[in-house]
């Protein structure tokens, strides 16, 4: 059987290791060295299983007493006392002689999914354990058990809470992981009472916000839940439960007195595993409902003040235009259609527009691992500063480029030539929920055509002001042929979203054949400037154009574009030179 993808704290066996030898190629085992201060808890309690296992396989009738002299015989012949010949059991026989810890001292301590970079994930593990089972009272210099929590919910597949009352100032420190945790596509379970009057509906519409499913019992006469407890389900078999005193306050989880025990579901599954269910059974009787607010305001003795405002879903104003065409996508979604092209013109705010789409995208999503795709570092940085601007999140976000790697590979902003440099194998095409391309008129070169070829991302967003291109090969295929939104230049100005303009050609006589090209990048930077900066002639055909085709000078307030650095203080000079305002 495969090994799960998790982490571990098992003692490296030859079966264990024929099994990891066994792991895919998007798979990595991380070995770590048994520790000396470990090791008389690990190896007796590897060597209590081992037991488990060879007594289970004795007839019945006689496990008891053969048992007992099989442990006796193994104080001083461990490994000669497992042959179990008597048992007829060859199979069991050589599955427990496999079970002896290899030379090395080793213990298994994750199985890690490769990143879409090539590396191995981050699991980072609880400051407890996964093997002990503890008590935490929030006593000074011992963790609390909110920060406990926090700790465990990275690294779990399924997370199941049940708690007489949940207050925000208790939920608060823990949005922000349960937030990560649901958007990777895993499931969050909570249960909640209106007991008391303690659970604060702001604090469950917060739950709700961050992907959870939430059930409340509205019971008040007969048996009250009064339960307290967390239970982090791991497919790795290392699942964890708290359970205790603390409810979800600030003053329970951090400064109270209170008394939690922390089970390991490796040295007491049967408590864990009874957790597990009494919770399912909470959760599929009659008692608990879904949460709705205003249900919930409707059932309580009285109902919370309001605080007056409402925070929207972003920060972000979008202009009426803007709305119209956010809500052209949004009806080809409905449609079915879920690669769509937003064509807008330079300057109405495509990246915006973006930035308000996968806000409110990634509330219907139970996934929502992003990758922004850009060919330079600087539309990288403006895209990364506006989504987190219209997310509230200061923190959202990894760059992928000129050497960054992200960490967590869920919200990505790469550039196209990182991305390429990556190794296809190991970008897995389901792995980006959504998908950003911003100047998708490139899209038909080979390196995006085969980044799209590759990636299977449940929703595609592609970003232009000019989908039509110079060499006549479409980008409207990704799309079947259509724009699914379009603001054209000439549309923005008669609407008064662009400033309008005229537009000049100016043909300036420069014979550019002896300045080297590169496909991809352009002329050669320095050559380009050696040409445009060997005397005066050249700048001043510029300015004799500016007074040509508008007022005079004094009247412009203009941005000129130059090759270099050099060659931007080269005009300025001459500008100044002929009495035009201008500096580099």
């Amino acid at each position: 059987m495969t090994l799960p993808r998790g982490l571990y704290e098992t003692l490296l066996t030859e079966a264990l290791g024929a099994r990891i030898e066994q792991l895919g190629a998007r798979y990595e085992p991380l070995l770590a060295a048994l520790p000396d201060a470990d090791a008389a808890d690990r190896l007796a309690m590897h060597i209590a299983q081992v037991v488990e296992r060879a007594v289970s396989v004795l007839p019945e009738g006689q496990r008891s007493q053969r048992g007992v002299l099989l442990a006796r015989e193994l104080i001083g012949h461990l490994v000669d006392a497992l042959g179990l010949a008597e048992a007829g059991n060859d199979a069991s026989r050589e599955a427990l002689r496999d079970e002896q810890p290899v030379p090395t001292a080793q213990m298994l301590a994750a199985v890690r999914t490769l990143t879409p970079g090539g590396e191995p994930e981050t699991l980072k593990p609880p400051l407890i354990p996964l093997l002990d089972t503890t008590l935490l009272t929030n006593a000074p210099g011992e963790p609390s058990v909110g920060r406990q929590i926090v700790e465990e919910i990275e690294s779990a597949d399924r997370v199941d809470i049940v708690m007489a009352f949940i207050r925000r100032s208790g939920i608060r420190p823990l949005l922000d992981a349960l937030g990560r945790f649901t958007a990777s596509g895993r499931a969050l379970r909570v249960l909640t009472t209106t007991y008391t009057d303690s659970t604060e509906a702001a604090a469950l519409d917060a739950l709700q916000a961050v992907g959870a499913q939430v059930r409340v019992s509205y019971e008040q006469g007969g048996t009250r839940l009064h339960a307290k407890a967390f239970l982090f389900h791991r497919e790795s078999g290392f699942s964890t439960a708290y359970i205790g005193s603390s409810n979800l306050t600030h003053t329970a989880q951090v400064t109270g007195l209170e008394w939690n025990v922390r089970v390991s579901g490796v040295r007491n599954r049967s408590v864990v595993d009874k957790v597990s269910a009494v919770f399912d059974s909470y959760w599929d009787g009659r008692d608990f409902v879904p949460y709705e607010r205003a249900e919930f305001d409707a059932r309580r003795p009285r109902a919370e003040p309001s605080s007056g405002f409402m925070l929207p879903p972003t920060e972000l104003r979008l202009e009426p235009f803007q709305e119209r065409l956010l809500e052209q996508i949004q009806l080809a979604r409905l449609q079915g259609r879920h690669r769509n092209l937003l064509v807008a013109a330079t300057g109405t705010g495509k990246t915006v527009m973006a930035a308000a789409w996968y806000a409110r995208l990634r509330q219907e999503l139970p996934r929502a691992r992003l990758l922004f795709v850009a060919h330079r570092k600087e539309l990288l940085d403006q895209a990364l500063a506006t989504f987190r601007h219209a997310l509230r999140a200061h923190d959202f976000g990894e760059r992928w480029v000129d050497g960054e790697r992200p960490e967590r590979y869920e919200h990505v902003f790469a550039s196209i030539q990182s991305l390429r440099a990556a190794a296809s194998a190991d970008l897995q095409p389901d792995w980006f929920d959504v998908v950003v391309v911003d100047e998708f008129h490139h899209a038909a070169a080979s390196s995006y055509v085969a980044l799209l070829d590759r990636l299977r991302p449940r929703e595609l967003l592609g970003l232009t002001a000019t989908p039509e291109r110079t060499d006549s090969r479409s980008v409207l295929d990704w799309f079947d042929g259509r724009i699914a939104a379009e603001l054209r230049l000439w549309d923005a100005i008669d609407q008064r979203r662009l400033v309008p303009f005229a537009y000049y050609g100016v043909h300036d006589g420069l014979d550019l054949r002896q300045v080297p090209w590169q496909r991809g990048v352009g002329y050669d930077v320095t050559g380009l400037t050696n040409l445009l900066t060997a005397n005066d002639a050249w700048a001043r055909g510029v300015l004799q154009q500016l007074v040509r085709r508008t007022d005079g000078p004094a009247s412009v307030r203009a941005i000129g574009f130059c090759v270099s650095v050099e060659h931007a203080r080269f005009m300025a000079r001459v500008f100044v030179g002929a009495g035009v305002a201008a500096a580099a």
